[in-house]
């Protein structure tokens, strides 16, 4: 969930998938297959980024598949670490009502945006927050999002992490999760994960499961 204040390469481009399976509740299930991010480094500062998603949701019986509204966005860096001052980026996307199949169309344009911060603590060792909001495209109500992490080296080519992160509706209860997971590069520019998680609270998911790719290819 945390997003990283790393901007790609300048003529790079990534592209980032995930597998995902969630457990809501007994009767309800949540699939993405693939989620796709799409991200070309412009310079040094910016990149643009294009997310996709293939979705299904099971619910008594029930199921609704089709491709979320597409978000298009960019990413630019702010400040550079120095000292307590971490590294910090923004990151904006907008959720295109029309870039959709019809039965997920949502009925207005849909902003999200957020802060993504790092410390570097250890040669082995990083701090990663993010702080933004985020609003669904049917309401005026605002969702905010934290995310809080701390990634660890574990070799050359593998790493791990753990994560509490968390959404706070304006109107309701804030749903709170903890997550955790592996990073593996096969290569330089090829990467593979697995991540799982559940809820801590009563209003969230109860677990999820994820499993990732990622590849950068020079322009």
């Amino acid at each position: 969930q945390t997003e990283s204040p790393f901007i790609v390469p300048k003529n790079h481009v990534q592209i980032e998938s995930g597998f995902n399976f969630e457990k809501v509740n007994k009767n309800e299930n949540n699939y993405l297959y693939p989620t796709i991010l799409w991200k070309y480094g412009v310079n040094e500062k910016f990149e643009i980024r294009v997310v996709s998603e293939l979705t299904s949701n099971k619910n008594s019986g029930k199921n609704l598949t089709g491709i979320n509204p597409i978000k298009l966005g960019f990413k630019t860096k702010l400040i550079e670490e120095n000292g307590l001052i971490p590294k910090t980026s923004f990151i904006g996307h907008l959720s295109i009502p029309y870039l959709s199949t019809s039965n997920l169309r949502t009925q207005y344009f849909a902003p999200s945006f957020r802060f993504t911060m790092q410390h570097t603590l250890t040669d082995q060792i990083s701090l990663g927050y993010n702080l933004g909001a985020e609003w669904d495209g049917e309401s005026s109500e605002t969702e905010f999002i934290y995310t809080i992490t701390s990634g660890i080296s574990l070799t050359e080519r593998m790493g791990a992490y753990l994560e509490f992160y968390g959404f706070a509706p304006q109107k309701n209860i804030t749903d709170h999760r903890f997550d955790g997971g592996i990073t593996y590069f096969l290569k330089p520019n090829i990467m593979f994960d697995i991540s799982g998680g559940f809820g801590l609270t009563e209003n969230a998911p109860k677990y999820y499961t994820s499993l990732g790719f990622s590849i950068r290819i020079p322009n």
